[in-house]
């Protein structure tokens, strides 16, 4: 049997609406949609068990490989960087 849905008498907003759970700011501001990188293109190579696991973790979060192993390369550049 379906749960019974019980309506309010309370105005529009001012029903409780439960726990709430502040989430981290994951959006880029607006500066870094507007402008392209940098990038240089080069030619690496890579081992075969790295690039499985940079396609098979691209496809699970619906982006693109070489996105991601450039993304951790700008990360590391950005925190050894002095």
């Amino acid at each position: 049997m379906k749960k019974k849905i019980e309506y309010s008498d309370l105005p529009p907003g001012d029903e409780p609406i439960g726990e709430l759970e502040i989430i981290e700011d994951f959006l880029p501001p607006p500066e870094e949609l507007v402008f392209k990188k940098d990038n240089t293109k080069i030619t690496i190579a890579l081992s075969r068990s790295s690039v499985e696991f940079f396609k098979k973790e691209a496809k699970k979060h619906h982006t693109q490989y070489q996105k991601m192993i450039r993304n951790l390369l700008d990360e590391y550049v950005a925190r050894h960087d002095s």
